[in-house]
Protein backbone atom coordinates (compact mmCIF):
# COMPACT_ATOMS: atom_id res chain seq x y z
CA UNK A 1 0.00 0.00 0.00
CA UNK A 2 3.21 2.29 1.13
CA UNK A 3 4.61 1.55 -2.32
CA UNK A 4 1.38 2.33 -4.47
CA UNK A 5 0.53 5.62 -2.35
CA UNK A 6 4.39 6.69 -3.43
CA UNK A 7 3.97 5.70 -7.02
CA UNK A 8 0.81 8.06 -7.36
CA UNK A 9 2.68 10.76 -6.74
CA UNK A 10 4.59 10.28 -9.99
CA UNK A 11 2.04 13.20 -11.62
CA UNK A 12 3.35 15.28 -9.21
CA UNK A 13 6.47 17.03 -10.42
CA UNK A 14 6.92 20.05 -8.43
CA UNK A 15 6.72 18.14 -4.97
CA UNK A 16 9.09 16.07 -6.21
CA UNK A 17 10.94 18.58 -7.09
CA UNK A 18 10.58 20.67 -3.82
CA UNK A 19 11.56 17.09 -2.57
CA UNK A 20 14.78 16.81 -4.39
CA UNK A 21 15.95 20.79 -3.09
CA UNK A 22 14.72 19.90 -0.09
CA UNK A 23 16.53 16.92 1.04
CA UNK A 24 19.91 18.78 -0.35
CA UNK A 25 19.43 21.71 1.41
CA UNK A 26 19.61 20.00 4.73
CA UNK A 27 22.95 20.11 4.36
CA UNK A 28 23.16 24.11 4.66
CA UNK A 29 20.70 24.27 7.36
CA UNK A 30 21.71 21.71 9.96
CA UNK A 31 25.23 23.50 10.53
CA UNK A 32 24.21 26.82 11.69
CA UNK A 33 21.97 25.00 14.09
CA UNK A 34 24.42 22.88 15.38
CA UNK A 35 26.57 25.95 15.81
CA UNK A 36 24.29 28.06 17.37
CA UNK A 37 23.70 25.38 20.20
CA UNK A 38 27.51 24.85 20.91
CA UNK A 39 27.71 29.14 21.05
CA UNK A 40 24.27 28.74 23.57
CA UNK A 41 26.22 26.25 25.54
CA UNK A 42 29.56 28.52 25.96
CA UNK A 43 27.27 31.47 26.81
CA UNK A 44 24.88 29.74 29.23
CA UNK A 45 28.38 28.04 31.18
CA UNK A 46 29.69 32.02 31.42
CA UNK A 47 28.02 33.40 34.32
CA UNK A 48 29.60 30.41 36.34
CA UNK A 49 32.79 30.74 35.01
CA UNK A 50 33.04 34.43 35.66
CA UNK A 51 31.78 33.85 39.44
CA UNK A 52 34.49 30.86 39.70
CA UNK A 53 37.08 33.29 38.50
CA UNK A 54 36.05 36.37 40.60
CA UNK A 55 36.13 33.38 43.34
CA UNK A 56 39.78 32.38 42.83
CA UNK A 57 41.06 36.04 41.85
CA UNK A 58 39.54 36.76 45.33
CA UNK A 59 41.64 34.38 47.03
CA UNK A 60 45.03 35.73 45.76
CA UNK A 61 45.50 33.76 42.29
CA UNK A 62 46.56 35.99 39.14
CA UNK A 63 43.87 35.96 36.41
CA UNK A 64 46.02 33.49 34.01
CA UNK A 65 46.14 30.94 37.13
CA UNK A 66 42.66 31.16 37.32
CA UNK A 67 41.77 31.16 34.21
CA UNK A 68 44.16 27.79 33.40
CA UNK A 69 42.63 25.99 36.63
CA UNK A 70 38.55 27.02 35.41
CA UNK A 71 39.77 25.88 31.85
CA UNK A 72 39.86 21.88 33.20
CA UNK A 73 37.15 22.45 35.33
CA UNK A 74 34.31 24.42 33.31
CA UNK A 75 32.00 21.89 31.23
CA UNK A 76 32.81 21.87 27.58
CA UNK A 77 32.84 23.12 24.58
CA UNK A 78 33.42 26.46 27.29
CA UNK A 79 36.42 24.46 29.67
CA UNK A 80 38.16 22.74 26.39
CA UNK A 81 38.34 25.71 24.06
CA UNK A 82 40.03 27.80 26.70
CA UNK A 83 42.45 25.47 27.59
CA UNK A 84 43.35 25.19 24.35
CA UNK A 85 43.78 29.02 23.23
CA UNK A 86 46.22 29.27 26.52
CA UNK A 87 47.93 26.04 25.95
CA UNK A 88 48.54 28.19 22.32
CA UNK A 89 49.28 31.46 24.33
CA UNK A 90 52.93 30.19 25.62
CA UNK A 91 53.74 31.46 21.43
CA UNK A 92 52.24 34.51 22.47
CA UNK A 93 51.20 37.44 25.19
CA UNK A 94 48.33 36.47 28.11
CA UNK A 95 45.96 39.47 25.87
CA UNK A 96 46.67 37.53 22.49
CA UNK A 97 45.25 34.78 24.24
CA UNK A 98 42.27 36.33 25.52
CA UNK A 99 41.40 37.81 21.79
CA UNK A 100 41.91 34.36 20.28
CA UNK A 101 39.43 32.46 22.81
CA UNK A 102 36.63 35.35 22.12
CA UNK A 103 37.00 34.99 18.20
CA UNK A 104 36.98 31.28 18.61
CA UNK A 105 33.25 31.12 20.58
CA UNK A 106 31.85 33.58 17.50
CA UNK A 107 30.17 34.87 20.50
CA UNK A 108 29.12 38.51 21.09
CA UNK A 109 28.72 37.51 24.61
CA UNK A 110 32.02 36.23 25.23
CA UNK A 111 33.69 38.69 23.24
CA UNK A 112 32.60 41.67 24.95
CA UNK A 113 33.47 40.04 28.62
CA UNK A 114 36.69 39.62 26.84
CA UNK A 115 37.26 42.99 26.21
CA UNK A 116 36.15 44.55 29.13
CA UNK A 117 38.99 42.05 31.02
CA UNK A 118 41.65 43.23 28.87
CA UNK A 119 40.96 46.74 30.09
CA UNK A 120 40.23 46.23 33.54
CA UNK A 121 43.87 44.64 33.41
CA UNK A 122 45.66 47.72 31.78
CA UNK A 123 43.84 50.24 34.34
CA UNK A 124 44.48 48.06 37.08
CA UNK A 125 40.97 47.79 38.00
CA UNK A 126 39.68 45.12 40.79
CA UNK A 127 38.88 42.24 38.86
CA UNK A 128 36.98 40.44 41.35
CA UNK A 129 34.54 42.84 41.51
CA UNK A 130 34.21 43.39 38.42
CA UNK A 131 33.83 39.55 37.26
CA UNK A 132 31.31 39.18 39.85
CA UNK A 133 29.27 41.72 38.53
CA UNK A 134 29.68 40.45 35.06
CA UNK A 135 28.58 36.70 36.41
CA UNK A 136 25.26 38.58 37.99
CA UNK A 137 24.69 40.66 34.86
CA UNK A 138 25.23 37.95 32.19
CA UNK A 139 22.86 35.29 34.69
CA UNK A 140 20.45 37.79 34.35
CA UNK A 141 20.46 38.08 30.48
CA UNK A 142 20.59 34.29 29.84
CA UNK A 143 17.78 33.76 32.06
CA UNK A 144 15.72 36.46 29.95
CA UNK A 145 17.01 35.11 26.52
CA UNK A 146 15.81 31.31 27.55
CA UNK A 147 12.91 32.32 28.74
CA UNK A 148 11.85 34.39 25.34
CA UNK A 149 13.73 31.50 23.40
CA UNK A 150 11.61 28.84 25.28
CA UNK A 151 7.93 31.00 24.87
CA UNK A 152 8.88 31.81 20.70
CA UNK A 153 10.09 28.06 20.20
CA UNK A 154 6.30 27.15 21.62
CA UNK A 155 4.62 29.21 19.25
CA UNK A 156 6.82 28.74 16.34
CA UNK A 157 6.79 25.08 16.07
CA UNK A 158 2.89 25.04 16.68
CA UNK A 159 2.56 27.64 13.22
CA UNK A 160 4.74 25.49 11.56
CA UNK A 161 3.05 22.19 12.34
CA UNK A 162 -0.26 23.10 12.12
CA UNK A 163 0.09 25.25 8.61
CA UNK A 164 2.29 22.72 7.18
CA UNK A 165 0.92 19.13 8.68
CA UNK A 166 -2.29 19.72 10.43
CA UNK A 167 -4.25 21.50 7.78
CA UNK A 168 -3.26 19.92 4.31
CA UNK A 169 -3.86 16.76 5.99
CA UNK A 170 -7.14 18.24 8.19
CA UNK A 171 -8.17 19.29 4.42
CA UNK A 172 -7.00 16.55 2.61
CA UNK A 173 -9.04 14.05 4.57
CA UNK A 174 -11.79 16.07 3.95
CA UNK A 175 -11.94 15.96 -0.07
CA UNK A 176 -11.15 12.14 -0.40
CA UNK A 177 -13.87 12.21 1.74
CA UNK A 178 -16.77 13.68 0.09
CA UNK A 179 -15.28 13.54 -3.40
CA UNK A 180 -13.49 10.49 -3.62
CA UNK A 181 -11.35 9.44 -6.88
CA UNK A 182 -12.78 5.77 -6.68
CA UNK A 183 -16.57 7.17 -7.26
CA UNK A 184 -15.18 9.21 -10.65
CA UNK A 185 -14.59 12.55 -9.27
CA UNK A 186 -12.21 14.45 -11.50
CA UNK A 187 -10.68 16.88 -9.14
CA UNK A 188 -6.74 16.69 -10.12
CA UNK A 189 -6.95 20.33 -11.15
CA UNK A 190 -7.88 21.31 -8.20
CA UNK A 191 -5.98 18.90 -6.16
CA UNK A 192 -2.57 20.65 -7.85
CA UNK A 193 -4.00 24.08 -7.65
CA UNK A 194 -4.64 23.39 -3.65
CA UNK A 195 -1.34 21.23 -2.89
CA UNK A 196 0.74 24.53 -4.31
CA UNK A 197 -1.37 26.81 -2.42
CA UNK A 198 -0.43 24.64 0.79
CA UNK A 199 3.35 24.54 -0.13
CA UNK A 200 3.36 28.78 -0.25
CA UNK A 201 1.49 28.98 2.75
CA UNK A 202 3.77 26.25 4.40
CA UNK A 203 6.59 28.44 3.13
CA UNK A 204 5.12 31.79 4.71
CA UNK A 205 4.08 29.69 8.37
CA UNK A 206 7.98 28.58 8.12
CA UNK A 207 9.55 32.04 7.63
CA UNK A 208 6.74 33.58 10.17
CA UNK A 209 8.05 31.12 12.51
CA UNK A 210 11.86 31.84 11.81
CA UNK A 211 11.13 35.53 12.22
CA UNK A 212 9.59 35.10 15.92
CA UNK A 213 12.78 33.20 17.16
CA UNK A 214 15.46 35.60 14.99
CA UNK A 215 16.95 32.98 12.83
CA UNK A 216 15.29 33.55 9.39
CA UNK A 217 18.47 32.85 8.18
CA UNK A 218 18.68 29.33 9.69
CA UNK A 219 15.27 28.39 9.17
CA UNK A 220 15.02 29.00 5.28
CA UNK A 221 17.41 26.58 4.44
CA UNK A 222 14.32 24.06 5.77
CA UNK A 223 11.36 25.64 3.67
CA UNK A 224 11.80 23.38 0.24
CA UNK A 225 11.34 20.62 2.79
CA UNK A 226 8.21 21.61 4.83
CA UNK A 227 6.82 22.78 1.06
CA UNK A 228 7.30 19.17 0.36
CA UNK A 229 5.39 18.00 3.61
CA UNK A 230 2.64 20.11 3.75
CA UNK A 231 1.82 18.90 -0.47
CA UNK A 232 2.72 15.44 0.99
CA UNK A 233 0.37 15.00 3.68
CA UNK A 234 -2.63 16.96 1.38
CA UNK A 235 -2.52 14.85 -1.80
CA UNK A 236 -1.17 12.02 0.45
CA UNK A 237 -4.57 12.10 2.76
CA UNK A 238 -6.81 12.69 -0.03
CA UNK A 239 -5.64 9.90 -2.01
CA UNK A 240 -5.73 7.09 1.01
CA UNK A 241 -9.64 8.60 2.19
CA UNK A 242 -10.69 8.58 -1.65
CA UNK A 243 -9.46 5.75 -2.50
Amino acid sequence: MLFRLLESFNDQPMMLFLGVIGFAMLGGGIPPIRERIRRRKIENALPSFLESLSDEVGAGLGIQEAMQHQARSAPAPLGPLLEETLAESHASSFDAALSSFATKTRSSQVQRVMHLLETAIEQGAPLQEILMNLSMDYERLNDLMNKRESELQGRGILIVLFICIGLPGLIGFLVGLFTPGSKGFQIDGFLSTFSLFFAVASAVGVAVSGRMLGRMKDIMWFVPLWMTMSMFFFLGATKMIGG
